[in-house]
This record gives C-alpha cells, structure tokens and sequence, in this order.
C-alpha cells in the first residue's frame, strides 16, 4: 500500500481552516450539495495487484472488529458533522454518497443501512440523490441488495475485472464469472443502477479475452461500464512477481488497443464515454459521485486512509497565485488506530495541506480534461490556450470544440491524456 503524504498536523478536534471556512457565494456549483466517501477497509483476500487500504481478518488480528466497524464510521459522521457545522459549511445537503473499499459489502447489508441513515441524519440527503456500494460479485445475495435498496441504496458498482478464469486467476479474483449475469439481474429486481468494473492489460489476457469480457459485460445490459488500464504499484505482490520475472509488465501498446476495442464495443452498444475511463448509457446512468471529484466539489472521506477536500468559499483567488484554494486532508490508515482515535473523541486526520490557487489550477486542468464535456478554454492561462493549436494539429484535442471554446480530448488525446496536462499547463 502507498505511503500517506506528507503534511500539517490535522488539529485534534479536527477543526477547518479559516481560509476554506464561511458560506458558500450561491454561484458556487457546490453551494448546492457536497459528497459523503465511506471507505470499508476489509477484503476476504488481498488480490495481487491492490494498493488500496485493504486487510483481510488475518492481518488485523483481535483488533478493529469488522462487527464494530459501522459504529466507529459514525463516529466520524458525528465528527464532520460538528466540524462543517462550526465551519458554517453545516447545511448543505448531501448529494451523493459513495461506500468503497476493500469490499464494503462485507459488511452486513443492514450496518451500510446504519451508517447511511448516520449520513441522513447529519446532513439530510439532496432531492435524487445517489447513494452507490461497490460489492464483489461472490459477497452478495438477492436479499441482502434488497436491504440495501430499501434503505436509499440506488446504486452498485460490481468489480468483475474479466469474465477469463486465467485472468481472474492472475488478478487473484476468487468469484466465479458465470454469477455476473445473476447479480446484475438480482441488484435490477431489486431497482438499483448497476455498474461494471473492468481492467485490461492483465499480464496473459489476449485481445481475445478482453473482447470476450467487454461482451460479457455488455450482454448483462448494464447502463455504466468502466475499464481501467492494470497498473503495477510498487509494494503489491504482482510487483514482485514482476521484479523476480514471473509476470512480464503489461505493455502499453497492447492497452492503448484494448482501451480502443472497448471503445469501439462500448459506443456501438449505446455506451458513450463521460470520462477517459467510464462509459454509461447517457448522463443518467453516469457516476454522479465521481463526476464530483472530477469538477472539483466538496467531499467528506470517512474511515481509515480516507481524503477529504474542502475548497475555499471564495475560490481562493483574492491574493494572489499563493492564495489557499482549499484544504485535502487524509485519515490515519490502519483500522485499529483510527478506531482508537475516534474512539477519544479525535480527529482520525493524520495531515493535511492547503492548496494554493496555482496547484488548485493544476488539479481542475488536469481532473477537468478527462471528462467528455472538456474544459472551458478560459480556465487555461495564456501559455495554455496557445498549446491548444498544437494539440489541435497533434490530433490530441478536438478542433471543432476548441473553435468553441472548450478543450475536448480525441480519442487518442484519451490515451495520451497526461501528455495533454502537461502542455496545456506548461
């Protein structure tokens, strides 16, 4: 798992800022509503290439009982909830909560009922909004996504990964891929919006496995698909089976053709892409939670190893380029601890750092460029806008849209979209 960053201390009451603290001017997009992460840090095995803040009942021990988990993430509801509120940032409704993991459907559907109705209580939930639990396709049941629907649930995110059994076994996936068509039927019967996760570029998937899985996903009728480049992190056991040569590093022009396959099987099935990586069958099935870390909204992370981000209620642009823009902070990581913590009446923040308006510049180009509906080309400095011809005749950005004023990626600009960043923030 990746070392948390460096940073201030969080104070222990957990208190924001002065700088990011006030009301929200009614211009603001996220005067309307923020969001809730709920991070579930427990996973019946730890797949080979995970460097999520995940353990398994083994590595915990006798400590940070899964039993006690949703009792403990609510403590930290009650937490946000003084601290947003002694920061005038109290009556804003949220907008969309999202439970991830580790495996959150680990837990019992009614504890994820428990601490939704935590959220609730704290804040009230926004008109329509969505509320999504990823789950693995092997932890849950008809009845269990008929709780989690019943209780304001109205979404589910299954990790499929591939529908190959050689290449779940390389990814060390445990669930069996001819339950995916079960639990996507069960989590509709039961009136939730369904989506699949994929990853490509698995050392052994063949294009041919990858086109049987982007099928296989397709012919379930989900509405959302996303598919994700497999990535290698350093600390993970496929990183050393790569050191030691028992697994080759997946090969970049191999994923550009499998990102272009799913591409192509996912336009003409109806799915069109809303960001680099996520597909959905129009905006209404598109991951509103998401979307809102992409635009730059405000969001609460509970639990161990979880972020958070409150932007500066006047945009941090009054003075200057060392303005703060807003604050990021993160959760302490282990389970046990955070427990301990919140269990003494403290902040579970182990740092934070304060944004100034340049980095906070950097971070909207480049989360703003991967989304389908561009970026408005006056958020670019001039060195900026000037870039945009020579990504234009680079076939990177889209002419038409920048003659609009907007910065749209083509699809190969998809593929080199950091690429993109970098010169458009030079």
């Amino acid at each position: 798992m990746p070392a948390l960053p460096e940073g201030e201390a969080v104070p222990a009451d957990g208190s924001l800022p002065p700088s990011v603290a006030g009301p929200r001017p009614l211009n603001r997009a996220r005067s309307s509503g923020f969001g809730v992460y709920v991070h579930v840090p427990f996973c019946t095995v730890r797949c080979g290439y995970c460097d999520f803040n995940t353990y398994t009942a083994s590595e915990l021990g006798g400590g940070a009982s899964q039993v006690e988990y949703a009792s403990t993430a609510l403590r930290e509801v009650g937490l946000a909830q003084r601290v947003l509120a002694d920061a005038g940032l109290g009556d804003r409704p949220v907008s969309t909560v999202f439970f991830g993991g580790g495996t959150p459907t680990m837990l019992p559907a009614a504890d994820l009922a428990r601490i939704l109705v935590g959220v609730r209580d704290a804040w009230g939930l926004a008109p329509g909004a969505e509320v999504t639990t990823e789950a693995n396709p092997d932890s849950v049941t008809p009845e269990s996504l008929a709780v989690l629907a019943e209780a304001g649930f109205t979404r589910v995110s299954f990790g499929m990964q591939s529908a190959v059994p050689h290449v779940l076994a390389t990814l060390e996936r445990t669930h069996d891929p001819a339950r995916i068509p079960d639990v996507v039927r069960w989590a509709r019967e039961a009136g939730l919006d369904v989506s699949l996760d994929l990853i490509y570029g698995t050392p052994g998937e063949s294009l041919d496995d990858w086109r049987a899985s982007v099928e296989t996903a397709l012919a379930t009728g989900v509405d959302h698909v996303s598919a994700y480049a497999l990535v290698v992190e350093p600390g993970t056991k496929m990183f050393a089976q790569v050191r030691r040569g028992q697994v080759a590093l997946p090969d970049e022009d191999d994923q550009a053709a499998k990102y272009e396959l799913a591409d192509d099987l996912l336009t003409a099935a109806g799915l069109g892409w809303y960001e680099v990586s996520n597909w959905a069958r129009g905006p209404e099935h598109a991951c509103r939670h998401n979307l809102a870390y992409w635009r730059g909204d405000d969001w609460w992370g509970i639990g161990p190893g979880a972020h958070s981000y409150v932007g500066a209620a006047d945009g941090g642009s009054q003075d200057g380029e060392a303005a703060v823009a807003g604050v990021r902070w993160w959760n302490v990581k282990h389970p046990r601890r955070y427990a301990a913590l919140l269990e003494d009446d403290r902040s579970p923040g182990a740092g934070r750092e304060l944004l100034t308006t340049s980095e906070a510049h950097l971070e909207r180009v480049m989360l703003g460029v991967r989304l389908a509906e561009g970026l408005d080309l006056d958020v670019l400095d001039a060195a900026g806008r000037r870039a945009v011809a020579g990504q234009v005749a680079r076939g990177l950005l889209d002419g038409a849209a920048a003659i609009h004023g907007r910065a749209v990626l083509t699809r190969r600009g998809r593929l080199l979209a950091d690429a993109v960043v970098r010169d458009l923030t030079a």
